[in-house]
């Protein structure tokens, strides 16, 4: 993840968020949020709307620990071979 100063980020402000949605957008899994320093204020994060709504609905669902542990039995169980894999439905 980039870090920045404030000072920068306003100076290259469009070049930065362009910088942000097109690394998201080219490759989805490579989820490249920038961090921004302030000085005597914390630092917050800027991404793209894609991704903060990817960590809304996976928040959404690690929220309830019953549904938690569903998911996790899941991917446990693809590890170890099981599930199935199934062709996708054209709408």
């Amino acid at each position: 993840m980039d870090t920045v100063t404030y000072t920068e980020f306003r100076q290259k402000l469009a070049g930065y968020l362009n910088q942000i949605e097109a690394k998201s957008s080219l490759v989805p899994r490579e989820r490249t949020p920038l961090i921004v320093t302030r000085q005597n204020a914390p630092s917050v994060v800027v991404m793209s709307l894609d991704d903060f709504k990817a960590y809304e609905a996976t928040f959404h669902l690690l929220s309830s620990k019953n549904n938690a542990d569903r998911l996790n039995d899941a991917i446990e169980e693809l590890r170890a071979g099981g599930g199935t894999n199934r062709e996708l439905i054209d709408e």
